[in-house]
């Protein structure tokens, strides 16, 4: 998977592609702007040759279309220069053709097309690394299944329980996340096989099932759980991992918690582990980790990464006490940058990861993108802040608002957290957390440095980004460096989530503060452009740095 760019007649575009979406940014020269209405854009699907036009769902002032009825693009065009399409599979190759727009909103006339081919990312590859759908596909979600969300709205309105989702529901919801752990599991089918898990929420009975049908296959299995005393979730790791035998099993005695959520898939020859892959990430395994929270799983298939992992799994399953653990990682695990690929764990001394990750933000000449689920340590939050009107382009998501919730790009643009349309909106379906225990809607822990430079940099894991995380918490991240088709991953996904909640948090802003709020429309001429061409406005560094200039 390589990044594509194509051009024709003054129009250009920029193609990025994950594993689960592709990134179209789009570019004009100056003459080519005045009177354009917009981008029509059509897909070939490289699985079965369909041919079709995207759809948007703004229209023009003058048609009479239900608000939010999906149009095709070639009547109402995507007025942005930057369009993601997430209706693509894995290791697949898509053709996008991109048609400059003009004449009039009633009579649109299309442009010399741009085409463009882009395969998506394999799940086969060195880096596996898959998102599922969570919360961010609400609407899509109420849309695919209304007589699910019927029954949920029922319960919630009656104070009930919701009722279970069908198989198909959660099967679209993980978007193969479930399969890449319980795949890696069914990889070991024999006593030649090992498999040592350190998890901190067990409750998932898809994967204990799994996990249970590994050892009854005589596959050499450990599991370091959370543990601490009078606590809920250590009660519940226990009761689910009760069919196993105690010599198989390790409570991880903490007064933090024990974060981690990964799992190291071994050879086993001549009576030792010879490590060939680690899965690791944000995923906890239950309901909400796998079904309804934003969250990855990421997939290394390299021996000396799985053998990092494994070297410290043998630390935990010894029973070494938190402290021990510290000193031991910050003897064999110092931070390395040199390495394109590292695997960093903590609690460790002197926040030397944080300060790690301060630095890199700090080295951006583009741009940064970011993704956090909690309070994050107060020197990152100046990194990601910057300074006022500098040229990094910043886009930020967060779980719940924080004093970083407030400017990006150049401090002219709001941060984003996480927020429904509990109120609904003109041509939107109304929004809300039923059936999810708790209320995290945004889980991955994401920093992307450059992403849509040739030298991107990624962390991602189950670090938290936050003062307890570095210090006391067992935790994991993947630094990775100058790896496109994993930034990619990562970028395509992260502005999903971002143009997803960035559109409720202003509508939420806009509610609360008693504004009349409609959906909107297309614009009936070029003016749409205006912004985009503006010097020192964020449409415009977005517009230059995602076309690559």
């Amino acid at each position: 998977m390589v990044r594509q760019t194509a051009s024709a007649n003054g129009i250009s575009v920029k193609a990025y592609a994950g594993t689960s979406g592709v990134l179209l940014a789009m570019n004009v020269t100056v003459d080519r702007r005045a009177g354009l209405l917009g981008f029509a854009l059509k897909r070939v699907d490289g699985r079965n040759g369909r041919r079709e036009w995207l759809l948007g769902a703004l229209p023009f002032p003058h048609m009479t279309v239900p608000p939010g009825t999906p149009l095709r693009t070639n009547i109402a065009p995507i007025q942005k220069f930057r369009w993601s399409d997430y209706r693509v599979y894995p290791d697949t190759t898509y053709e996008y053709e991109v048609y400059p727009v003009y004449g009039t909103p009633e009579q649109p006339q299309l442009g010399e097309k741009v085409a463009i081919a882009i395969q998506t990312a394999s799940t086969n590859a060195e880096h596996s690394i898959l998102f599922n759908r969570a919360a961010a596909a609400s609407q899509a979600f109420s849309r695919k299944f209304p007589e699910v969300e019927t029954a949920l709205n029922r319960a919630r309105q009656a104070k009930e329980p919701p009722p279970p989702l069908p198989p198909d529901v959660l099967n679209w919801l993980s978007r193969g996340v479930l399969e890449q752990i319980t795949g890696l599991l069914s990889q070991a089918t024999d006593p030649t096989w090992a498999v040592d898990i350190t998890i901190y929420e067990y409750e998932l009975e898809a994967i204990a099932q799994a996990v249970f049908a590994a050892h009854s296959r005589g596959v050499i299995l450990r599991v370091v759980y959370h543990a601490k005393p009078n606590d809920a979730q250590t009660e519940e790791n226990e009761h689910t991992l009760a069919s196993l035998p105690a010599a198989v099993k390790r409570a991880r005695l903490t007064s933090a918690i024990c974060h981690h959520k990964f799992m190291v898939l071994s050879r086993v020859e001549q009576g030792q582990r010879v490590p060939q892959t680690v899965l690791c990430g944000s995923t906890n395994f239950t309901h909400n980790g796998v079904y309804r929270q934003a969250n990855v799983v990421h997939i290394v298939h390299r021996r000396d990464i799985a053998q990092d992992y494994l070297n410290l799994f043998e630390e935990l399953f010894r029973g070494e006490s938190p402290t021990a653990t510290r000193q031991y990682i910050n003897r064999v695990n110092p931070i390395s940058l040199t390495q394109p690929l590292f695997a960093g764990f903590s609690p460790r001394s002197k926040y030397v990861d944080l300060n790690t990750f301060v630095e890199l933000v700090k080295t951006a000449k583009r741009d940064v993108l970011f993704c956090t689920a909690f309070d994050i340590h107060d020197d990152l939050e100046k990194a990601f802040l910057g300074t006022a009107h500098d040229p990094i382009l910043r886009y930020g998501l967060q779980n719940t608002r924080s004093k970083i919730t407030g400017v990006h790009a150049d401090r002219t643009a709001d941060f984003t957290s996480t927020a429904m349309l509990s109120q609904g909106l003109e041509g939107f379906l109304k929004e809300s957390t039923k059936g999810q225990k708790g209320n995290i809607l945004i889980h991955t822990k994401l920093i992307i440095v450059d992403f849509t430079s040739d030298a991107p940099v990624v962390i991602s894991g189950s670090h938290n980004f936050s003062s307890n995380a570095s210090r006391s918490n067992d935790e994991n991240f993947l630094i990775v460096r100058g790896e496109s088709d994993v930034a990619d991953c990562y970028g395509c996904e992260l502005m999903r989530l971002y143009d997803h909640y960035r559109f409720r948090y202003r509508v939420k802003d806009a509610i609360a503060q008693g504004e009349a709020v409609q959906a909107p429309r297309l614009k009936p001429n070029d003016s749409w452009t205006d912004d985009y061409f503006t010097p020192g406005t964020l449409k415009m560094a977005d517009r230059l740095c995602f076309a690559g200039q």
